[in-house]
């Protein structure tokens, strides 16, 4: 029997496989609803009754939490619940995300009942494969038993600077060794695997020698970068494991001289597609990072990105209440630089196929995934 959910979804396939036709403004809206990942206002009643409403229209890809998120009290019941209220009326289920890259960068920490992790500096320096995948199973298996599906890590940035501030400073590198990187990240990225939690690399094209902080503003590492930083991805790609990149928002000359950021350089994703030959999702870092955000508008900043080849947009919303982005308002902007041409429709139709076998992939079109996910989440509150 075919579910209203899956009737939805398989409308919007076959309106989608006719490429040469025109697509409907529906089936469009819900295409590029799928490119979009965006952060949950609990708080604020009305975002979230607008954001739910978006997601039964079926024009949303995903959500990301964050640790503000969780309640103090009864923190495990009310994430079960959180996660049962955003996904349950889904057409098409939703990336339901977070960064858990383990150390200082823990969202679901041990003071709520969540196993210890440890940082990937102090892993690199154990050099036991065995520990990383360990730990990264723990992760991983929280990540399942609440109904996560993807994951922000692991970091395969190289210590090249042990001072950087976002980066080796936070212990979020294994490794200056480009060869151990790889090593233990597909270790990671196997132990997510094995739970069916997809991970996503980061920072392409590397992001461990900057000095500064994209969180701040623009990072520029064209006379500090080494080829080498594309070792683990060319590696990690032809294993085969790699579910998704995440898009670093650095500046780097040497692969792009109009001086774009990473998440909106042509130049820069070309590399990933055409030199390493990977064709599966690539992520942005977040757009409300400072190195974006300050220095391009929100419409320049989404078509160049998508534009440049990025899949998914994500949009934190983990700022101030007047600098949050509406998913109506980005999806509004994608539409009309479809009008106006400074986008075309194959940008869209060739991210929305990608996200969708992503989440194939993951087992979230199969019939029965509504109803055994509401059956693991209702066993936790």
């Amino acid at each position: 029997m075919i579910t209203n959910h899956k009737w939805i979804w398989l409308g919007l396939i076959m309106a989608t496989c006719q490429v040469s036709a025109q697509i409907s403004q529906d089936s469009l809206e819900m295409m590029i609803g799928q490119m979009i990942i965006v952060g949950v206002d609990q708080k604020d009643t009305g975002s979230m009754d607008s954001l739910l409403a978006e997601i039964r229209a079926n024009k949303l890809g995903g959500v990301i939490l964050y640790e503000k998120d969780l309640q103090s009290d009864s923190t495990k019941p009310a994430l079960a619940k959180l996660v049962h209220l955003l996904q349950q009326d889904a057409p098409v289920p939703l990336f339901i995300s977070i960064d858990e890259e383990g150390g200082l960068v823990n969202r679901l920490r041990p003071k709520y009942g969540f196993p210890k992790t440890l940082k990937a500096s102090t892993l690199g320096k154990m050099d036991m494969v065995d520990s990383t995948y360990y730990y990264a199973e723990q992760t991983a298996i929280s990540l399942y038993q609440f109904g996560f599906n993807l994951n922000y890590a692991p970091s395969v940035d190289l210590n090249i600077n042990p001072d950087n501030p976002v980066i080796g400073k936070l212990g979020r590198s294994y490794s200056a060794d480009h060869e151990k990187v790889a090593r233990h990240a597909s270790a990671f990225i196997r132990a997510h695997n094995d739970w069916q939690i997809a991970t996503t690399i980061k920072h392409f094209p590397g992001h461990g020698s900057s000095t500064k902080d994209t969180h701040l503003g623009i990072a520029d590492v064209s006379d500090t970068w080494q080829l080498s930083e594309l070792y683990p991805y060319k590696t990690l790609i032809d294993s085969g494991w790699v579910k998704g990149i995440m898009t670093a928002h650095i500046v780097n000359r040497t692969l792009d001289h109009k001086k774009l950021p990473g998440t909106l350089s042509a130049s820069v994703i070309g590399i990933l597609r055409d030199f390493l030959d990977y064709d599966g999702v690539i992520f942005s870092d977040d757009m409300h990072m400072g190195a974006i955000s300050k220095h391009y508008g929100l419409k320049k900043s989404i078509q160049l990105a998508i534009k440049a080849g990025v899949d998914v947009l994500l949009f934190s919303n983990h700022v101030f209440d007047d600098e949050k982005t509406s998913l109506a308002g980005v999806r509004s902007i994608i539409l009309e630089l479809l009008k106006e041409g400074k986008l075309q429709q194959e940008h869209i139709t060739s991210s929305y196929y990608r996200v969708i076998q992503l989440k194939q992939e993951l087992g979230l079109l199969t019939p029965n995934y509504h109803e055994n996910l509401a059956k693991r989440l209702k066993s936790l509150y």
